[in-house]
């Protein structure tokens, strides 16, 4: 498979949302987040960064259940956007303001690579919360879930490989 490269290289940036209140990100939507970002790019850097960063932004992907948000930049203004995202303290959606703060995981220069460190990241948060198990079968449900991530993540690798070999 041949990577195409456009004429605007991006970066990602992988988000997670943080509130008070689990129940409040089922209200998010892209819109929202997009409407949040402008917002405060405009604040931060004025008419220039909201110029430079409202072509070619987007969501590219909301996790509500979970708070994760891929945001896609224009390579040349993510620096400008990534240094505004800490000023984001509520976001509007569906009528109501839902007070949060997004914290940065990850930059990365494809869509692919930021998966794969999600699926490291999420494992890595699993393991933390092993040692604060309160029963053994919370304790068994965790190590199943880092087993099976880590699982899908070195049969994807593996069928990759067997991928890039058929190719040459």
């Amino acid at each position: 498979m041949v990577r195409v490269k456009s004429s605007f290289p991006s970066r990602y940036l992988l988000c997670e949302v943080n509130v008070t209140d689990r129940n409040s990100l089922l209200l998010l939507d892209d819109r929202a987040v997009i409407a949040a970002v402008k917002d405060v790019v405009q604040r931060m850097h004025g008419d220039y960064g909201a110029a430079l960063c409202s072509f070619g932004f987007s969501v590219k992907y909301l996790n509500a259940v979970t708070g994760i948000i891929f945001l896609r930049f224009p390579k040349k203004c993510y620096k400008q956007l990534w240094s505004a995202l800490p000023f984001i303290t509520s976001i509007e959606a569906r009528g109501k303001k839902i007070p949060c703060f997004l914290n940065c995981i990850y930059v990365g220069g494809t869509i692919r690579t930021c998966q794969k460190f999600l699926i490291r990241y999420n494992a890595h948060q699993l393991r933390r919360m092993l040692p604060k198990c309160r029963s053994e079968e919370e304790k068994r449900n965790i190590q199943q879930t880092i087993l099976d991530c880590c699982l899908t993540q070195t049969r994807t690798d593996v069928s990759e490989d067997a991928q890039s070999e058929e190719d040459e």
